[in-house]
């Protein structure tokens, strides 16, 4: 701090007070301005006090302000542990105890609700980050919560509160589907997919290892990490070091992870490696989202086309398919499955669905693809799930985004024209 300058009408008296003298003359007008100096001399002292008080609050590093919700009045409490111990309670003696990570995602919803269904224990976690509009998030959790499933908001970075949720409950499974999802989002931020997707899946084995017993672990993998292999169709034997995207990167690295994981500690993990997954309750980044949306907006659609025309995309899974995987699971240390359709669809072919569901004429503007993270092409081979898993694909195209369409017109009243299925 720079020093004060000295106050101009103190500057003639001396620096020992002792040595001031009045002069003779006048000496009831000296003493007055002498006590009107003094007064004066007050007045400013205060006034310094007083910015130096005011400078030193200014200054000083103000405490960390509680985040929007703080971790005592987000969880804790003989209330919040009721209500943790009521939604993991199997309702059969053979059912499973679930925590599910990502629950108010698009996946995490409709496993949570059909494990619930089946009679398991499952309680969810989500942190309702806004990668997506956080609306559509909180309305899965309402849709849960009405399935008995209670949602608690928390992070999976959040090693307290994981080790507090095994204090309540002894989980049996771990559906881990929390993450950062996305490909082309990564060039924006990139922190975030190694801080959800490494950093968490990290945090939730390292409390898993550590409880007795040990939870078996399912966790979401991506077709992605197959990135540039020109190789079709995918295999899980196949190279898998060409990630095209950061998104693809972390979940490769994850499967290494998880390898250590099984290696050093005996950790029971399945990896899942989704290929494109859709329905209702849909993410509104999937293609056959946003598509549906600029299709009954009116806006044009762009597809983004590969030199040898093969962009296409391998769809298909049910909530049926999810228990038969989910019943399989936990004989096995280490395994990965490739979980998609074994007839792949061009992106041609699922605008002329929708066209054909929405009524309503595509404007359509196809461009080369650029070099954004996405891949040329997907296409399952689903026979290892198949042998291991009895995972069998039934829902054909048409049938999932007919399922869709209604759930998307039902839940965006007055976004376009009534479709075929009415």
């Amino acid at each position: 701090m720079s020093q004060l300058k000295p106050i101009s009408h103190l500057d003639n008296i001396p620096s020992t007070p002792g040595k001031f003298k009045l002069e003779k003359s006048q000496p009831y007008t000296h003493r007055l301005r002498f006590h009107t100096s003094l007064s004066k001399l007050t007045l400013w002292s205060s006034f310094f006090l007083v910015f130096i008080l005011f400078y030193y609050v200014l200054s000083s590093p103000s405490p960390s302000l509680p985040s929007r919700r703080s971790l005592n009045d987000s969880w804790g409490g003989p209330s919040w542990e009721k209500r943790v111990t009521r939604s993991a309670q199997r309702r059969s003696s053979h059912g499973l105890t679930v925590l599910v990570t990502g629950a108010a995602g698009f996946v995490g919803t409709h496993v949570s609700i059909a494990l619930k269904r089946r009679g398991d224990g499952v309680l969810g976690l989500d942190n309702f980050n806004h990668y997506y509009e956080p609306r559509l998030k909180r309305d899965r959790q309402k849709l849960l919560e009405r399935n008995g499933v209670f949602v608690v908001e928390g992070d999976i970075n959040d090693s307290s509160l994981l080790k507090k949720l095994f204090d309540v409950v002894a989980f049996s499974h771990i559906m881990h589907l929390a993450a950062q999802a996305g490909v082309r989002y990564a060039m924006q931020n990139p922190g975030s997919y190694v801080h959800s997707n490494i950093a968490g899946f990290v945090n939730i084995l390292e409390v898993c290892k550590s409880v007795n017993p040990q939870p078996a672990i399912v966790w979401a993998s991506s077709s992605s990490v197959y990135g540039l292999n020109s190789k079709v169709p995918f295999s899980e034997k196949d190279r898998t070091d060409q990630p095209a995207s950061l998104y693809a990167a972390t979940k490769k690295a994850g499967e290494e992870i998880a390898h250590t994981y099984n290696h050093i500690y005996g950790l029971s993990i399945t990896g899942l490696r989704f290929f494109t997954v859709y329905g209702p309750w849909g993410r509104p980044d999937m293609a056959y989202f946003f598509f549906t949306k600029d299709i009954l907006k009116g806006k044009p659609i762009t597809i983004f086309e590969a030199p040898d025309h093969g962009l296409r995309g391998g769809i298909g899974h049910s909530e049926e398919e999810y228990r038969e995987w989910w019943e399989e699971e936990g004989s096995a240390q280490l395994r990965i499955f490739n979980l998609g359709n074994t007839s792949p669809v061009p992106v041609s072919e699922l605008v002329n669905i929708l066209e054909k569901l929405l009524k309503v004429k595509a404007k359509r503007k196809v461009l080369p693809m650029p070099r954004n993270g996405d891949v040329k092409f997907t296409h399952a081979n689903i026979s290892l799930a198949y042998k291991e898993l009895r995972y069998k694909p039934g829902t054909d195209l048409e049938t999932g985004l007919k399922k869709f369409v209604r759930w998307y017109l039902s839940y965006y009243p007055g976004s376009g024209k009534k479709s075929s299925w009415n």
